[in-house]
């Protein structure tokens, strides 16, 4: 059992006293009234919350242990194919990944073996929750103008979403930037492509025996991509 007599030993003293309502009509409307304490710990001079109050408050929160996480913080040097990063609550990363030869997994009534394919240059857009992917048709780091593609592959919706099916998808808030990245790409490339959806193909022919033929002779997709 852990001894935490010591916790009760720092004496603290009251500062300041929120009060926060919200309307009874739309819960989203908040009015938060703060108040001073006296020197017997009494709130007194009630007031609405400062900008200045707010902006301590938020300072204090954001300095603190619970507070001083790790997501989407790179361990050194941002990495060179990393686009873009929103660091907050809901953030997420952009990237893109050069082309390559990945194994890729497909479910057997398929009837595409699974192996290793050549697939295109990627860009990869992900949050804790969710991940989208699109194809390059160029090896370049890819700019603001830089045109994006349907990724050929299943499993995708047309926005670009992928379809994770079953797949536990863990990723923690403490995840570093480069282990994020590393965990949606090993989630993407480790999930079995099962199925088109919504009737959707990304490619201007038949995608599974495209799939076929690339497993088996290494085809590029570039002139392939729509």
């Amino acid at each position: 059992m852990k001894n935490i007599s010591a916790i009760f030993e720092d004496i603290m003293l009251p500062q300041k006293a929120l009060l926060i309502y919200h309307s009874v009509v739309n819960k989203e409307d908040v009015y938060v009234e703060a108040y001073d304490m006296d020197a017997n710990g009494f709130p007194v001079n009630a007031h609405p919350l400062s900008m200045q109050e707010a902006v301590a408050l938020a300072d204090s929160l954001d300095q603190s242990p619970a507070m001083q996480r790790s997501f989407l913080k790179p361990k050194g040097l941002l990495p060179e194919n990393v686009l873009y990063i929103n660091p907050d609550k809901n953030g997420f990363a952009i990237w893109y990944t050069p082309p390559a030869e990945t194994d890729l997994l497909f479910v057997p009534e398929l009837d595409i073996p699974c192996g290793k394919a050549a697939i295109p240059a990627l860009v990869w857009k992900a949050s804790l929750y969710d991940l989208h992917i699109y194809a390059m048709p160029t090896n370049r780091k890819p700019t603001l103008k830089t045109a994006l593609y349907y990724a050929p592959f299943f499993n995708i919706y047309k926005t670009g979403k992928v379809c994770m099916g079953t797949v536990d998808i863990e990723i923690s808030r403490d995840s570093t930037l480069e282990e994020f990245m590393l965990q949606w790409q090993h989630y993407f490339f480790n999930s079995y492509f099962s199925h088109l959806i919504d009737e959707y193909c990304p490619v201007s022919v038949n995608i599974i025996q495209l799939w076929q033929q690339l497993v088996k002779n290494d085809l590029t997709l570039k002139n392939l991509l729509r």
